[in-house]
């Protein structure tokens, strides 16, 4: 008799399907024991891209607010209570009669301080205590263990009082040091026994356009803030003084970021937050920085005896462009032409003529005007320097015993004197050039009475009112005098003239071409 046993469960699940197991679990009598299946959580192997938490973490201790008190009267909105208001656009006086705030100042108004019932007091009073007001805030950061604070000098220089708040929290009262206003910058002092975590500058040449930075402030108050951002451009010049070379930078910045600090990824200062370019009054990606190299040098400056000392040239200068090498005969687009020596000045004395194209500084070559304010403030004063100018179409050397630019002789020479509108008396045309001209009053140039729209004379600025005084650095007194200027410079072979123009704002060249036809 044969014994037929139960099948073994290798034999049972040979090529069994899935379904089917269930089926067999039930025959064979194997207990069954179902589990819920879920679908794995979606992960993705990110790139591996720079953080920027090391260079934040080590630096943000030695970036601070600062905050600026002053005796300073704020302004005030018509409502006469010390207080200035915009709700989405709209003044005090736009909100209705019933709107709470509005009701709120007309009842309690007038008892706050600046009210007219503040100022009553205020004139009953006149010994009263004197309280400062906060006027300023932005940023800063120290630059030594000992307390040295960098910052802007637009955010100090109202101030009478200074405070910085680490970011910690720590309240340090400062001092000013120094201020500096043709770059900007300031330098604050902070007393206190104990040592700083400090950043060191850069060496801004190293940076390229295209470097990673990180900006560090306080924008509109919110205390350390962190922004990063790539090196847009170098060498910027956005009208702001004679020593404009800004760092352009897409990192976020905004009101209160001024004087703080924009870092490499080494965390070193390779600029200080300045200015922003904004129809809208906040970051569209375009702000400004000072370069280090420009802070380190002024900053050492402040840091000896609170002032910058400048060598000074005392000549006005604009830049040299194609046009005018052209109209002078210059192979290059490169140096200063001297628009005018100030008087008493010590270009003015060692003969430096306006005309005059300033091509080198003790040999070393000048690229453009901002290029030779640089070198001349850099050397000092009181020093000897040779300076290579560019005259009547030869080149020369003058020696030249630089001044003082912080002297009150400097301050004065730089103040721009009015030239008053001239009226003609006679015209005569010069149709070649498409302006009409007539002499002036005052027998020194000749008063231009109409400018042709479509001429090159007016697409270069040339305006009715202003003054011819010289071209090509002939002085000319009528039309005349121009014309023949003009047919001397067609028989050296010229094809423009360089026209010197006078107007109520200064005076400038233009070179304008010689046949417009």
């Amino acid at each position: 008799m044969s014994k037929i046993g139960r099948p073994s469960l290798k034999t049972v699940l040979k090529g069994t399907t899935v379904a089917g197991l269930a089926a067999v679990m039930l025959s064979t009598g194997i207990p069954a024991q179902v589990y819920q299946s879920f679908a794995e959580p979606v992960t993705v192997a990110a790139p591996q891209v720079p953080s920027f938490a090391d260079v934040v973490s080590a630096v943000s201790p030695a970036v601070v607010s600062v905050r600026v008190k002053s005796d300073a009267t704020p302004v005030s909105d018509d409502s006469g209570n010390g207080f200035s208001f915009n709700f989405g656009g709209r003044g005090f006086d736009d909100l209705p009669d019933d709107h709470p705030l509005k009701r709120f100042f007309r009842e309690f108004g007038n008892q706050m301080p600046g009210g007219p019932r503040g100022q009553d007091h205020a004139q009953r009073n006149p010994n009263r205590p004197h309280y400062l007001r906060p006027v300023a805030q932005g940023s800063g950061f120290f630059i030594s263990e000992d307390g040295y604070v960098v910052t802007n000098n637009h955010v100090v220089s109202d101030g009478s009082a200074y405070t910085v708040v680490m970011n910690d929290g720590t309240e340090l009262d400062a001092k000013l040091v120094g201020k500096d206003s043709r770059t900007d910058l300031a330098l604050l002092k902070v007393d206190a026994k104990r040592k700083f975590t400090y950043v060191k500058f850069a060496d801004d040449a190293k940076t390229r356009v295209g470097d990673w930075v990180v900006a560090v402030g306080n924008p509109f108050g919110l205390g350390g803030t962190v922004t990063a951002g790539i090196v847009s451009a170098r060498g910027r010049d956005i009208g702001s003084g004679p020593y404009d070379d800004f760092i352009q930078v897409d990192a976020a910045v905004n009101r209160g970021n001024s004087g703080g600090p924009t870092f490499n990824l080494e965390g070193e200062v390779v600029g200080i937050n300045t200015a922003i370019f904004s129809p809208s009054g906040g970051n569209v990606g375009i702000a400004f920085a000072i370069p280090a190299s420009t802070a380190k040098d002024v900053i050492a400056d402040l840091m000896k005896d609170g002032k910058v000392e400048r060598g000074w040239l005392g000549v006005q200068i604009q830049p040299v462009t194609q046009d005018i090498a052209e109209s002078l005969g210059l192979a290059e687009a490169k140096g200063a032409l001297v628009v005018a020596p100030q008087d008493n000045s010590p270009g003015a004395k060692a003969g430096i003529k306006q005309g005059d194209v300033i091509t080198a500084v003790n040999g070393e070559p000048v690229k453009d005007a901002r290029d030779l304010a640089k070198k001349v403030a850099a050397i000092g004063p009181n020093q000897k320097v040779e300076v290579s100018i560019w005259r009547d179409g030869k080149a020369q050397s003058l020696p030249v015993m630089l001044g003082n630019l912080a002297s009150d002789e400097a301050t004065k020479a730089e103040k721009t004197q009015s030239e008053p509108d001239s009226q003609p008396s006679s015209e005569k045309a010069l149709a070649d050039l498409g302006i009409t001209v007539a002499p002036a009053e005052d027998g020194k140039g000749v008063s231009v009475t109409d400018v042709d729209p479509g001429s090159e004379a007016a697409a270069k600025g040339l305006r009715e009112g202003e003054k011819i005084t010289s071209v090509n650095n002939q002085q000319v007194s009528s039309a005349r005098d121009v014309t023949k200027a003009l047919e001397a410079a067609r028989k050296d072979g010229r094809t423009r003239a360089l026209f010197q123009v006078e107007s109520q704002s200064g005076s400038r060249f233009m070179a304008l071409p010689i046949n417009q036809g």
